[in-house]
């Protein structure tokens, strides 16, 4: 049986799971969706089109799914699809799609959004990511497994953060940021790997391989697209293939410091 508080506010039409907990003055749109087990706090708003997977704890005053922060929006049917046990915070912000984006905002599982996050429309978020409070990511953003975002930190649109990589706080990122790197500053620029977080989940066979790759991409002064494509023509290492077949691929440019010796 679900626990809702007589407080709530319900309409008709709603998909209301097993197991669900609703607070008080919380509104729920009649199109939403909510899956087993998840807790949904006092005066949280799910608007729209949103679904909600399984066993999400979501804090009070989140609004989730109201319509996108876009002049072009016209009230097409666009969508929020949140996946299972993830945790969000007060005050977070997450925005569906838009018809120019495909329409949908995705967010996946086991990710960790602190007080005041932001997602804007046609964002793509893995699994297993954290962003710290108030970061806050303008539409078509796509961030890969496990990456980080630093607290009080803004992307543009459009960028592309890959798997394993991490923003620091207070940073600014305007171009993609390639797996396994991380990136500091304002504007944002490549510092070297996310060490501590590829030792938590990488043997040390392939962080020596991501090393030796990322000496050959961002220390040598060459061409940068050119070196990727060279080294991915010779190496074995799974995670150096992602790596160089980011940078290759990237429409925004990597924003590294180049080496004018």
């Amino acid at each position: 049986m679900s626990n809702i508080s007589p407080l709530a506010v319900i309409e008709a039409g709603a998909v209301i799971g097993e197991d669900v907990e609703i607070g008080p003055f919380c509104f729920i749109s009649g199109k939403a969706k909510i899956g087993r087990g998840t807790k949904i706090a006092a005066s949280t708003c799910v608007y729209g089109n949103t679904t909600i997977g399984e066993y999400n704890d979501i804090f009070s005053h989140a609004v989730l799914g109201s319509i996108p922060q876009d002049l072009k929006y016209a009230g097409e049917e666009v969508e929020l699809i949140i996946g299972d046990y993830n945790k969000i915070r007060e005050f977070t912000l997450f925005n569906p799609g838009t018809a120019g984006g495909g329409g949908k905002t995705v967010v996946g599982s086991y990710n960790l959004f602190m007080g005041y996050v932001h997602l804007g429309h046609d964002v793509i978020i893995g699994d297993h990511c954290i962003l710290a409070n108030a970061a806050t990511l303008a539409g078509h953003v796509e961030m890969g497994n496990y990456a980080v975002i630093g607290g009080m930190t803004p992307i543009h649109q459009f960028v592309k953060i890959g798997e394993y990589a991490m923003i620091a706080g207070a940073s600014a990122l305007s171009q993609d940021v390639p797996p396994y790197c991380l990136a500091e500053g304002n504007r944002a620029v490549l510092r070297g790997l996310n060490l501590n977080g590829l030792r938590r989940h990488v043997e040390r066979n392939d962080i020596d391989a991501l090393r030796s790759a990322y000496r050959e991409l961002f220390e040598t002064g060459k061409p940068l697209q050119e070196q990727a494509v060279a080294i991915l023509e010779e190496t074995t290492s799974e995670f150096v293939k992602n790596l160089c077949t980011f940078i290759v691929n990237t429409k925004r440019g990597i924003p590294y410091e180049r080496n004018q010796s």
